[in-house]
């Protein structure tokens, strides 16, 4: 008997329950098709029936694969669309940038282009961490060429996307917010069957797959002084994916196809503001009154800080494309403290007797929860040691030791910098090393006391030290994929840490060789692992360095 059509995400809701990622109606249709299948009550029964429908789904798929272009005439096409889809004054405004000398002035002019009208002072001063804020443009090609549906497709066809890592495949329908994803790699065929049955997709790490989107988060991370991150969202007309939250990040909605109807709620309560971890999913019961409700086109803005409460739907005659890029998570006065109460408690106790005295003999029959409601005049010197202890701590505090520790977890959170022609051209990035009629060329680096130098990028090295050794730590191998690499660094002798200050706080000036703070020109040579020998180790120490951040 013939079976009657059904799409891989119907296909993929007959799989035993006991699958992972188990799939649930994402809308009233497909669970139409669902409610139709006869249940037979065997496991069995229920392979079979699958295997039969995929012959039948491939007889089918064969006949439209005879009509359809071929796969290589189909991606070239798509790489076509994708080039096309470059707007020139995002490449005009990328172009420029890259003439700027200063990485952190880079940084700032594209923080500016990103949320014009609004001054970034302003911004900052006003709402940053402090309200929602709308700009609507009424221009759908500011941000053309950040991201767009085509590029979305030419990752799935030519990337190794995985579901959970790469790609999450969502519905929100009646209350209920689910994630349907299946095991492995995401297909073409399937992730789109699943966006004509309602679901919305979430691209995580579109940084990975774009160099455009790598290439403007690898330069706003410099403004945040926070790891600068994004996800691509593509929701169908007349759907929603998300139930309404609120994220512990600061995020900027940028619209670039479509358009999108959101709502936007304050905080439900103080504990609520500026929140350290993103709240499960609410019903609508929970969150009153939207402060901002605003449909945003392709071209317009939405920033909201972390802690305010947001949703978003299609309108039924449009789909919607954005990408939001976040930053800030785990990065308040609190999260510092976490890490520089501990270490100065531990250096307190090792300095101070004080905080080695022991506690009175019976302190346990008038403090703690039992005993609370006792008005005791030893409750109150109780008190008053503690809060003696407690600002006389401030002078244990390794300050600077702890913000290492957060530079440190900066740097391995970092991209990597998309080098500009001028800092590819001055690097041995672009060194024209190469094999060449059977031998190597131009692979000698001639380093004298008048060749200037400098890093590659404000924030791509920083030296730390760990109370035993300094060390170097730097961005530039860290790969596009979070955390893919562990964070690298080397140990700087103790000699030597003057001139690698030097150098990094000459930035963005080059300086020579010889302008290294140094007792002799030899120093100044190994300071910046140069070489005025011709030994082979010390020319692989300027081919390092150099390679990393010069």
């Amino acid at each position: 008997m013939e079976r009657k059509h059904m799409s891989a995400f119907a296909l993929y809701q007959t799989l035993p329950s006991d699958l992972p990622s188990p799939l649930q109606k994402p809308s009233e249709k497909v669970a139409a098709k669902k409610k139709k299948k006869k249940d037979d009550g065997a496991a069995a029964a229920k392979v079979n029936a699958l295997k039969s429908q995929m012959k039948a789904e491939k007889k089918r798929t064969r006949k439209k694969l005879l009509k359809a272009p071929s796969r290589e005439e189909s991606l070239k096409a798509n790489k076509n669309e994708k080039v096309g889809c470059v707007n020139e004054l995002l490449d005009a405004v990328l172009t420029d940038l890259s003439k700027l000398n200063n990485s952190r002035e880079r940084a700032s002019k594209l923080f500016q282009w990103l949320i014009n009208p609004i001054p970034a002072k302003s911004f900052f001063r006003d709402t940053w961490e402090k309200k929602p804020v709308f700009v609507q443009r009424k221009n759908p090609d500011y941000y053309k060429g950040l991201f767009s549906t085509a590029e979305f497709d030419c990752v799935l066809r030519e990337e190794d996307v995985q579901y959970g890592v790469n790609l999450d495949v969502t519905s929100y329908t009646n209350g209920k917010r689910e994630t349907h994803n299946p095991p492995g790699r995401a297909l073409p065929f399937t992730v789109w069957d699943f966006y004509e049955s309602g679901c919305s997709l979430r691209m995580l790490n579109p940084q990975a797959f774009s160099s455009t989107v790598w290439n403007v988060l690898s330069i706003l991370q410099e403004q945040f002084g926070s790891m600068a991150g994004a996800n691509v969202y593509l929701t169908p007309p007349g759907t929603q994916g998300f139930a309404p939250h609120y994220d512990d990040i600061e995020a900027f909605v940028v619209q670039l196809e479509g358009k999108k109807h959101w709502r936007v709620y304050n905080p439900r309560t103080d504990d609520e503001v500026l929140p350290v971890l993103s709240s499960p999913n609410f019903i609508e019961a929970d969150i009153g009154k939207p402060i901002l409700d605003v449909v945003l086109e392709a071209g317009d803005l939405l920033y909201f800080p972390r802690g305010f409460i947001h949703q978003g739907s299609c309108l039924p005659d449009a789909h919607s494309l954005h990408i939001t890029i976040s930053s800030f998570q785990k990065n308040s006065w609190g999260d510092l403290l976490q890490r520089l109460v501990p270490a100065a408690l531990e250096i307190a106790m090792e300095e101070d007797v004080e905080f080695r005295q022991g506690l009175p003999l019976d302190y346990l029959t008038y403090m703690g929860v039992q005993n609370s409601d006792k008005e005791d005049p030893r409750r109150e010197k109780f008190f008053s040691q503690i809060a003696s202890l407690m600002k006389k701590l401030t002078n244990y505090a390794p300050v600077d030791a702890a913000v290492d520790q957060k530079a440190r977890d900066f740097l391995h959170d970092c991209l990597p910098p998309v080098l500009s022609p001028d800092e590819l051209a001055s690097s041995v990035q672009g060194a024209p090393a190469r094999w060449e009629n059977g031998q190597v060329k131009d692979v000698d680096i001639h380093i004298t006391t008048q060749t200037q130098v400098r890093v590659l990028r404000a924030g791509c090295a920083r030296l730390c030290s760990d109370g035993n050794a300094v060390h170097l730590y730097y961005t530039t191998d860290n790969s596009r994929v979070y955390h893919k690499e562990e964070l690298k660094s080397f140990e700087i002798k103790a000699e030597h840490t003057d001139a690698m200050e030097f150098l990094i706080h000459s930035y963005p000036n080059f300086v020579t060789v010889g302008s290294f703070p140094c007792d002799s020109v030899q120093e100044r040579h190994q300071h910046h692992h140069v070489h005025l020998g011709n030994t082979h180790r010390r020319r692989c120490e300027v081919k390092h360095f150099m390679a990393k951040f010069c």
